[in-house]
């Protein structure tokens, strides 16, 4: 680059507009999107690893989606290449292609593709672009407002990680505005710029989440106001007048081919299915401000009062309809009036969906094979002497009420129901009738057809695979009721894409791959008790990049704060580690200090995280004294048997069995939280073997006591010899049930 150009080059920075100016160099200036590159997550770990895969950045304007692109092109080594959709075309990607391949072969550097607007491409430019993504020549970066799901190639969208981007909140927007006044090299750090508190409030309230929109208005208003004091330096003064002049009308997100327009008629109408007319108003108000057509909303009205209001207040379609007309004869503005007039009576309105009954029809027309149509019900104008078309047909307004039952549905549909009155509104009136009347006709169908039924019945049941595949499942379900705990603990966490998590004992990974699964660009860290158990997760985890891996530490629960912060050293010494949520199944079980355990975990989770446990309760546990007959024992004996069983389960010293169920509720409520917990008993299959009649009967065992060591404190050796002799008659090779308690515990920190 010559010295012209150079000088030329900073020259258009100096004089490029403040949101240009300012845009965020590095990861640690960018601000917001805590959801995607915030400590742990996996596009962090991805950029700060230099390990990028090709990605699409997705979300409204001013979001960051472009920022992000250069925050990586700033950090990563490789070749860094960017183009915008609206200005390139096929020749450009090609272009771009052989540099890369030039690069690849003389340097062995990777090169990254960013492509603004991404959405603007056509299909034949995305499929100009598709090989180079797939054999690995660039790594593709796409930006778009629209989406990617639908606007992008498909064939690219799967070879891609999408991250959305949402809008900025109030904070992220209050600090980009105090950073652009602070910053002397690109901002007004070298001006004295005072902004009064109810004008910052103003200008971030209105930008509407836009870090763009607050930027272009906090220049407008510092660029057009005069300096109060000349200085140096000269002070200028931004006032909620000058604010509200630089920033007069809120940017509302709405597009009325796109996303926008979809998400929003979508919230309209889902406001309107929950009869709720506040939030029905307020979207509506939101597409009208934005431009969107009234006649567009009418016709989604008009549909939703025949499928979700339906028979549950027939006046519904006739309110609608005359509102459409009335909007037609007085138009805007006035005709607002009779938008939310429709709107509010939808809202209020008795809802029933049973219209749907039309919709099972079809689908029965469609897959079912139909007897046609049976002979009382045919035209009997026609065909009536020669074929009997007709014949048997009752006349219903022949008889009291207008009504006689008799079948009307083919003869293989015989019995077929489609619609379910609802308990709502005018339906609520209809469906006692309609259900005595059905009844009656169910059995009128064996007078109309008694005649073709068979003389007997055969019945034949062919070789199911779904059933055989159930009745495998029963015979080891230790997998399925492993899998329904992993889904209920999960599931409680309500985990998004981008969270968080901690499992606090790995295990045999029960928790850990699944919530990897859930967690697709968040992270997912996990407790390893042993060397061996950590090891075997690294190995099982090197199928998969480096960044998308689980971390894996190993210690206990209370090694966690040392184990986070080396981790935090090398990742994000500045923030400290935060979970969205902790999971754990039989993590809490057998801590000998569960206060200190619970004190520390609520530490590690963020404001407005969960916590879900899955802990069985040892106490509970099944007693062999129940499975056994006992009668020969004697009744003193029997009872001593029984005493020394159960006296395993009340030992207060023994960290195992000295809680229950409403303990541990009781040390998360006392930290501060909001919990939720229910028991759940069951009842398994477990079968005796030789060898576990050995443990329970050895005369020492590893850590904990024996059962023989247990029942030697109430009889004696030839005592328990006498048990030992009656169990394993009764027991071995013999299938148990075995029972067993679980609590599964939720908690929230209370704000």
């Amino acid at each position: 680059m010559d010295l012209f150009a150079q000088a030329r080059q900073e020259r258009m920075q100096k004089e490029a507009p403040l949101a240009a100016r300012m845009r965020p160099r590095t990861l640690d200036e960018f601000l917001g999107q805590e959801h995607i590159v915030g400590p742990g997550r996996l596009l962090r770990r991805a950029i700060q690893a230099d390990q990028l895969g090709s990605l699409i950045f997705y979300g409204p304007p001013g979001t960051g989606k472009t920022t992000l692109a250069q925050v990586i092109a700033n950090t990563t080594r490789a070749h860094f290449i960017a183009l915008n959709a609206v200005l390139s075309g096929v020749k450009e990607i090609r272009g771009a292609v052989e540099e890369a391949q030039q690069r690849a072969e003389h340097y062995s550097q990777r090169t990254i593709l960013f492509i603004d607007e991404v959405h603007r491409f056509n299909k034949a430019q995305q499929d100009a672009l598709l090989p180079w993504v797939e054999n690995g020549t660039v790594i593709f970066i796409g930006a778009t407002t629209e989406n990617p799901y639908f606007e992008v190639n498909k064939a690219l969208v799967s070879r891609s990680r999408i991250f959305q981007l949402t809008p900025l909140d109030e904070d992220d927007l209050r600090a980009i505005v105090r950073q652009a006044l602070e910053d002397k090299e690109r901002g007004y750090g070298n001006l004295h710029v005072t902004v009064d508190d109810d004008a910052l409030a103003h200008l971030v309230d209105v930008a509407n989440g836009d870090a763009r929109g607050v930027l272009n208005a906090l220049e407008l208003a510092v660029e057009t106001t005069d300096p109060v004091d000349p200085g140096p330096p000269p002070t200028i003064h931004v006032s909620l007048a000058i604010a509200e002049e630089s920033i007069q009308r809120r940017a509302v997100l709405y597009d009325k081919e796109g996303d926008y327009h979809f998400d929003t008629i979508s919230a309209f109408i889902k406001s309107l299915r929950g009869s709720d007319p506040d939030a029905a108003v307020y979207w509506m108000a939101k597409m009208l401000y934005a431009g969107e057509s009234p006649r567009f909303i009418f016709r989604r009205m008009l549909i939703f009062a025949g499928e979700d209001v339906g028979m549950a207040d027939p006046n519904a379609i006739q309110m609608v309809t005359a509102c459409a007309d009335a909007f037609e004869q007085v138009g805007l503005p006035e005709g607002r009036f009779h938008l939310g007039l429709a709107a509010l009576y939808l809202a209020t309105a008795k809802k029933s969906n049973s219209n749907f009954a039309l919709f099972d029809a079809l689908a029965t027309v469609e897959h079912e094979a139909d007897s046609g149509v049976p002979a009382h019900l045919r035209d009997a104008s026609r065909d009536a002497e020669g074929f009997g078309h007709g014949e048997g047909y009752l006349y219903p307004h022949a008889y009291r009420d207008h009504w006689v039952a008799q079948q009307y549905l083919p003869t293989s549909l015989q019995g077929k129901v489609f619609y379910e009155p609802s308990d709502q509104g005018y339906e609520a009136a209809i469906r006692l009738d309609v259900a005595r009347r059905r009844e009656a006709q169910l059995a009128a169908m064996l007078t109309v057809d008694g005649a073709d039924a068979p003389d007997e019945i055969l019945t034949f049941t062919a070789a199911d695979p779904a059933k055989d595949r159930w009745l495998q499942r029963t015979i080891s379900s230790t997998g399925e009721r492993l899998g329904v705990l992993r889904d209920r603990v999960l599931d409680a966490c309500a985990l998004v894409r981008h969270n968080t998590v901690l499992d606090l004992k790995i295990g045999s990974g029960l928790l850990t791959w699944e919530a990897l699964r859930r967690v697709p660009e968040g992270g997912v860290y996990t407790l390893a008790r042993t060397p061996r158990d950590a090891e075997a997760v690294r190995d099982l985890a090197q199928r998969l990049p480096e960044p998308e891996r689980p971390i894996v530490m190993q210690g206990e629960i209370a090694d966690l704060p040392d184990l986070l912060a080396l981790r935090a050293l090398a990742e994000h010494p500045d923030q400290p580690m935060r979970f969205d949520a902790i999971v754990g199944h039989n993590a809490l079980i057998d801590l000998p200090d569960r206060p200190a355990a619970i004190a520390l975990l609520a530490d590690l989770l963020a404001a407005g995280g969960a916590v879900s446990l899955a802990e069985r309760v040892p106490r509970h546990t099944q007693r062999l004294h129940a499975l056994a007959d006992l009668t020969e024992l004697g009744d003193e004996l029997a009872e001593r048997v029984r005493a020394a069983e159960e006296a395993i389960y009340v030992a207060q010293d023994d960290a195992l069995v000295n809680w229950d169920a409403p303990d541990l509720a009781a040390l998360w409520e006392a930290s501060g939280f909001a919990v939720m917990w229910e028991t759940e008993e069951e009842t398994t299959e477990m079968r005796v073997t030789a060898g576990l009649l050995d443990r329970w009967f050895a005369p020492a065992g590893e850590g904990r006591p024996t059962y023989r060591q247990r029942l030697s404190a109430l009889l004696n050796e030839a005592e328990i010899a006498q048990v030992e002799a009656l169990y394993r008659r009764q027991f071995l090779n013999q299938v148990l049930p075995w029972r067993s308690r679980t609590v599964y515990l939720t908690a929230r920190r209370q704000i």
